[in-house]
């Protein structure tokens, strides 16, 4: 079972949750996303919520809904999704993370990029 939190509207995590998963090719693009009566029951919401979720992925041009056969992941979602994320992680967490790094005095010849 998911937990929420008070960080955001739970229809925005539950978005958030899904575009982690088709980031990861979950489920493929072209292919039909679970219905919202599945995701419902999977994390345990309202099926108005869930709708407010997918609504978020169909405005962001992830998943397109055809009418009477349900939802379906856009063919490139998963490329716009890489390159929206690059560029968030690029522009705000990387910042961030550098900055944590210079803090604690830790040198580039101190991490270990593979682990």
């Amino acid at each position: 079972m998911h937990v929420w939190n008070d960080s955001a509207p739970i229809y925005r995590q539950l978005a958030d949750q899904l575009t982690d998963q088709l980031l990861a090719g979950d489920p493929p693009e072209g292919e039909a996303m679970p219905s919202v009566r599945t995701l419902a029951s999977r994390y345990l919401l309202n099926p108005l919520t869930v709708g407010r979720a997918l609504q978020i992925l169909v405005d962001d041009g992830l998943v397109e809904s055809r009418r009477g056969v349900g939802m379906y992941v856009q063919t490139g979602a998963r490329e716009r999704l890489r390159d929206t994320e690059r560029e968030r992680f690029l522009t705000h967490e990387w910042p961030q993370i550098v900055a944590r790094l210079r803090q604690l005095g830790i040198e580039p010849h101190e991490l270990k990029w593979e682990q």
